[in-house]
C-alpha cells in the first residue's frame, strides 16, 4: 500500500494516521522495521520534524519501539495492544495460560457452531502454513504462523468483540510462545492442531472447546508454577501430554481444561512450543 501525500493542514495528525494505517493493515507487521526517517519524508512529502513527531507519538502509544542504532520497529497493532503488551509483559505465565484457556476454548466452541466454508478454508491453509513454519526450523516464523492460526480460530467465532480483544492481546500471546518455544524447535515438542480444526469442521462444539482448552497448560516443565492452594500447574484438568502429543501419538481426546482456541502458543507436550 503506497503512502500518499497528506492534503489537509494538521500534518502531524495525518502522518500519525497514515503510519497507524500501515501497521493496522499488516503492511508493516509486528516485529518488522519501518522505513527510515528519510524514506518516510520522501514518501509522505512532509518535513523531517513532522515525521519525527509522528513516530515519537506512536512510540509513546506503544505501537512502535525506537531502537537507537537499529531503527524503529512495530511492536503492536493498536494503542490498546501496546498498552496490553506493556501491562502484562511481566505477568505470571500461569495467569496468561488461564486467560488463553478461557478465551480460546469459548471461541472454539462458537467457531464450531458458526464457522463458514470460508473460515474452514482459511483454517486449513493456516494449518499448512503453521506446519511449514515448524519444518523450516525458524522459530519466529513458527510463532507468527501459530499466532495467526489461533487468531483465525477466534475470528471464526464471528464474535467481533472477542476477536478484537484477542487481537489486542496478540503480542502478549506471542511473547508467551516465544519464551516457551525457546531458541530451537524440536520434534519432541511438536503439537498437531488437526483435531481442533476437524472438530470445528464437524460442528462439534464440546470437542473443539476441550481441544483448545488444554494447550496453554502444556508447557516446558516448571514454566507454570504452583497454583493457589498448592496445586501443581499441571493439575489443571488436562493430563500432561493429553493435548500436546505429536500427531499420531497417544495423546488425549480433546481434552483440556480451559484454553483458548487452539493451543499452540505454548503447547507441546512436556516441553513445549507448538
Amino acid at each position: 500500500m503506497p503512502l500518499s501525500h497528506p492534503r489537509r493542514s494538521a500534518l502531524s495528525e495525518q502522518v500519525i494516521t497514515a503510519l497507524r494505517q500501515q501497521i493496522a493493515s499488516g503492511e508493516w507487521p509486528v516485529g518488522s522495521r519501518i522505513p527510515t526517517e528519510p524514506e518516510l519524508v520522501e514518501q509522505l512529502g512532509v518535513a523531517r520534524n513532522t515525521v519525527r513527531e509522528a513516530v515519537r507519538a506512536l512510540a509513546h502509544n506503544g505501537l512502535l519501539d525506537i531502537r537507537q542504532g537499529s531503527g524503529t520497529y512495530v511492536v503492536a497493532t493498536s494503542e490498546l495492544a501496546g498498552v496490553m503488551h506493556r501491562r502484562f509483559a511481566d505477568a505470571d505465565p500461569r495467569h496468561i495460560a488461564e486467560l488463553r484457556s478461557t478465551l480460546e476454548s469459548s471461541a472454539a466452541r462458537l467457531a464450531a457452531e458458526r464457522r463458514t466454508e470460508k473460515d474452514l478454508k482459511q483454517l486449513d491453509a493456516l494449518l499448512v502454513r503453521r506446519e511449514e513454519a515448524w519444518e523450516s526450523g525458524d522459530t519466529e516464523a513458527f510463532v507468527a504462523a501459530d499466532a495467526t492460526f489461533h487468531l483465525a480460530v477466534v475470528a471464526a467465532s464471528h464474535n467481533d468483540v472477542m476477536t478484537a480483544m484477542y487481537a489486542d492481546l496478540g503480542e502478549v500471546m506471542r511473547d508467551w510462545l516465544r519464551e516457551d518455544v525457546g531458541s530451537e524447535l524440536t520434534p519432541e515438542t511438536h503439537m498437531d492442531h488437526t483435531r481442533l480444526v476437524d472438530a470445528i469442521r464437524a460442528s462439534d462444539a464440546a470437542t473443539a472447546g476441550q481441544e483448545a482448552a488444554g494447550y496453554p497448560f502444556l508447557c516446558r516443565p516448571g514454566r507454570i508454577g504452583t497454583a493457589a492452594g498448592g496445586t501443581p500447574a499441571e493439575d489443571t484438568g488436562t493430563p500432561a501430554g493429553s493435548l500436546g502429543t505429536p500427531a499420531g501419538g497417544s495423546g488425549s481426546p480433546a481434552g483440556g481444561s480451559g484454553s483458548p482456541a487452539g493451543g499452540s502458543f505454548p503447547a507441546g507436550g512436556a516441553g513445549s512450543p507448538a
